[in-house]
Formats: C-alpha cells, structure tokens, sequence
C-alpha cells in the first residue's frame, strides 16, 4: 500500500528519516513463506496482510509475527494491502481517541483518499453520525455518498460547516496541519477532539523545501492551554507507526484488527481502491497522491507488468 508518509519520508520531512539506501512501505500482503521457529497460529501458504517497519515495497518481506493477520476469504490481495493502515488509524481515531458515539458530527480533510474513505464508512456504523468532508472538486461526484456534507477543500469550509451546525462538531480529524489546525480548534464544540494525525501540507513540490516546510509550521495555530481549559477542548495527536514501532502496542492493534475484520465480514466496511501500479511505476503512483489525484487507496502490484506509454 502507498500512504502519504511514504512522500513524507521519501522527502525527509519526517523526525529521524533513516538513512538511505531503503526500501519504503509500511504495509503489505501475500502469502506465508517461511515461517520463524517458534511462531505459532500461521502456516506456509496462509494468505495474510501485515505492518512492516519499511522495506514493504518488495517481493519478499520478513515482519515479526505481531503485526500479521490472516485475510478474510473473500478478500483480495490489493484490498488487503489497502487495509490495515487506513482503517485502524481512522477506527482508533474515532474510537479510542474520540470516542465516537451516536449523534456526533466528525470533520474529515481529504475524504476522498484511504482515511478519509476508512473514516466516512466507520462512521456510518453508528447512527446518527454526520460527517463533513472537504475533498478537491473533481472527487464530488464520485464520494458525495459516502458523507453527509462535502466542500470543496479550497473553499471556505470554516463557514460552511457553521451555516449547517452553528455549534460546530464534535471531532476534527486534520490530516493537513498548517493553518487549519486554528480552524479545526475554532470549530470544536465543548468537549470537541482535534486530532493531528498528518501534514501534507508539508509535502510541496518535488523536493524537500524548507521554505514550505517552515511556512507550514509557522502557520499552525499557537495552542494556549488556558484557552483549551475554558473553552473545554480537546487536542490530540495520532501516530500509529509511532504506536506500532516505538511504542510497543501491537496487542492493541491486533484487538482493533479483529474488530475492523468482523465489519469486514459483516460488509460493513469495504477498502477503497484506487489503481494498481507495477513497482516500476512507483514514481508516477507517488505523483498521483502527490497531485491528490487518487479515490481511496494506490497499490504496488509485484505481479503487474509496467503499463507501455502510449506515444
């Protein structure tokens, strides 16, 4: 699977970025080939999905046994591999961070690309849920069902949002940061959650640039403490390969799997798949998330062969 970060890590703005040569990707899928001595519950030949640490972007991937899962039957391989990452930041956003309950309204920036499309089909598991989303104009048509209000992210949304619920919402899932993340805060109700769980207004251009990098941080909004004490909010950060690799909470994530496949196989919840792309295609499938061109999720195909360009 191709996730924003794989930009963001591809052009250094992110803490740490390891050093090069590597192989990028967080997440995968594929069948068993080998297994470790004393792993148990797996066979050779299991179909399974999985986080890797880098180094998923690969014909061959060797993850410890905590983070695989096994695939649903009547999953396919490109779903799988659209799965994991999407869905279990947008389940424990909503659920362990926010704790989405019926009757609540959720703000959701790039509605149309994996979390944004994970987000929008959890949220429609609780009743009575409303969800905004802002989403680049050309993306209406195709996910104006998946949410209740959808604006057009250049638009002003601030005011929109307002006209429709004059309390503004419950929860504002920010995936762009810079400067709406003041207008996320603005628009939280009392007892409201913003969560930052990205960005990609970090990433511009083709090439790393401080300037746009500093300019991105120089806008996000000075958080005062006392304020968010008066005005009874609640501001959160999510990472959750922090969480997976850092912070040594791969039995939590397996709980949130188990339930995220359950809504699977109640068809409850579906991945959104973009396109397919061969590993060679690797820079031009890069450059369509880049462009926010993409409706849910790209895949990296190993068994794809290049698609000729056409003259």
């Amino acid at each position: 699977g191709l996730n924003f970060i794989d930009l963001m890590v591809r052009q250094g703005n992110i803490d740490n970025p390891p050093k090069t040569p590597l192989v990028p990707g967080f997440e995968c899928s594929g069948i068993i080939e080998a297994l470790g001595d004393s792993v148990k519950g797996f066979e050779i030949g299991d179909r399974v999905m999985a986080f890797v640490n880098y180094n998923a972007w690969a014909e061959v991937v060797c993850t410890p046994v905590e983070f695989v899962y096994k695939i649903p039957d009547d999953m396919s391989f490109s779903e799988a591999a659209a799965f994991p990452m999407n869905f279990v930041t947008a389940y424990m956003m909503l659920f362990e961070v926010a704790n989405l309950r019926e009757g609540m309204s959720v703000l959701v920036h790039s509605a149309g690309g994996g979390v944004g499309q994970a987000v929008a089909q959890l949220c429609s598991t609780i009743p009575n849920v409303t969800v905004f989303g802002t989403a680049s104009s050309f993306k209406h048509e195709a996910i104006k069902d998946s949410v209740t209000h959808l604006f057009d992210r250049n638009a002003d949304y601030v005011q929109e949002v307002k006209r429709i619920s004059t309390e503004g919402v419950d929860i504002v899932l920010d995936c762009l940061c810079g400067e709406n993340t003041g207008k996320g805060l603005s628009l939280l109700k009392p007892l409201g959650t913003y969560i930052l769980y990205g960005s990609s207004n970090m990433v511009t251009g083709e090439t790393k640039s401080f300037f746009s990098f500093a300019k991105s941080w120089w806008q996000v909004e000075k958080v005062n403490p006392i304020k968010l004490y008066e005005e009874n909010k609640v501001i959160a950060g999510f990472s959750l390969l922090n969480l997976l690799f850092k912070q040594n909470r791969g039995g939590l994530i397996k709980g949130v799997m188990d339930k995220l496949l359950n809504l699977y196989n109640n068809k409850k919840i579906k991945p959104v798949v973009d396109s397919l792309w061969a590993l060679e295609e690797v820079k031009e499938a890069m450059q369509r998330i880049h462009d926010r061109g993409n409706i849910g999720k790209l895949i990296l195909d190993v068994e794809k062969a290049p698609t000729p360009l056409v003259s």
